[in-house]
This record gives C-alpha cells, structure tokens and sequence, in this order.
C-alpha cells in the first residue's frame, strides 16, 4: 500500500476537522489544528498513515509505536514555544507522516544500497531510500539504525538524521555515525 500526502480519501477532503474531538481540545496547538484546515488535514492523513503502520506490525512492536506516538503527540505540543506555532506544527505532522511511511515501508523503497567504509574497522552501511515527503533512508551500520531526512546539498544527496548524516555523491558517500564522530569515507 502507497501512501503519500496527496492521499485523501473523498470522505476525508469533504471533512474540514482532525481525527481528535475538537470539544474536547484544550492544550494551544491542538486548538490550533481544529482551526486550521491544512493542519486537520495533516492529522487525517497521519491517521490513516498511522492506521497502515498498525496494520504491519504486530504486538511488540504494537506496544512500541503507540508509545512513539505519544512522544510526538508532546513533541508536536512543543510547538506552542515557536515563533511560528502553526508552521513548526505542520514541520512536525510532516516529519512523522514520512517517519511512518518509511519505517513501515508503506511507500516505494529503492535499495538496499551496501557502502564499504574504510578507516577504523569502519565496516559498511546499508541504505535504503524511500519516496517520503520530505525525502527520507534509513540507514543501518551494525547493528544501529538510523532515520534521515534530506538536506540541502550544493552536489549528490545529503540527508541528516539526529546524530548521523549520509552525502553521496557519484558512489562515494561521506558517513557520519554518532555525536561528535569522524567523517567515514565510503564506496558504494
């Protein structure tokens, strides 16, 4: 199942409110997506993302992603400290709907690309990359796991996860893996 941010179901463009109980809203940002159009609109479509994700995993995992969601959930009531409280709240349904769709391979996935890294015992990483919006891969070193989002780059690909980041270029990619780690030069 392909699921993207243009996938709204008819049902769902004739709705203007978000998936939660608007009556019941009290904290400042979920007042803010009952008012808002383009953000209910977000929440519907990270429903259903959620929804499919549900639907792949089973009870371990079940256990795992209800608690991820909660921390989002706080996460995106952060954005009542932004500048801009109704953009950093899109930012934020955005980055989970891609999170979802990627980890959950909901979306086309094109890899698993193998990186040989030399330096240090460096081994490989394994990169898949998935047809998000915004762009995401996830990345695998050992037994460490990794989700990131595309960057800006004046050449190649480059994307930036927490602590890790990714910059291919013409088969070779600079590899950073850890807070504070050395550059990894790797070929493809």
């Amino acid at each position: 199942m392909l699921l993207g941010l243009a996938d709204v179901t008819a049902s769902q463009a004739a709705s203007t409110a978000p998936i939660f109980d608007c009556a019941r809203a009290s904290h400042e940002i979920e007042l803010l997506v009952c008012a808002n159009e383009d953000l209910a609109a977000l929440d519907r479509i990270l429903a259903r993302t959620y929804a499919a994700a549900r639907r792949k995993t089973d009870t371990q995992g079940m256990k795992r992603l209800r608690a991820e969601q909660s921390g989002w959930v706080k996460g995106r009531n952060d954005c009542w400290k932004a500048a801009d409280k109704a953009a950093c709240t899109r930012d934020e349904y955005v980055r989970r709907i891609a999170e979802l769709q990627a980890s959950y391979r909901l979306v086309r996935m094109r890899g698993p690309f193998t990186f040989r890294c030399v330096g240090d015992g460096a081994g490989e990483v394994v990169v898949n990359f998935f047809a998000t919006d915004p762009p995401t891969l996830i990345a695998e070193r050992g037994d460490s796991v990794s989700l990131m989002y595309a960057a800006p780059a004046a050449s190649g690909a480059r994307y930036v996860g927490r602590n890790e980041s990714f910059w291919e270029h013409q088969g070779e990619a600079a590899v950073v893996w850890g807070y504070g780690a050395p550059t990894l030069t790797c070929r493809q």
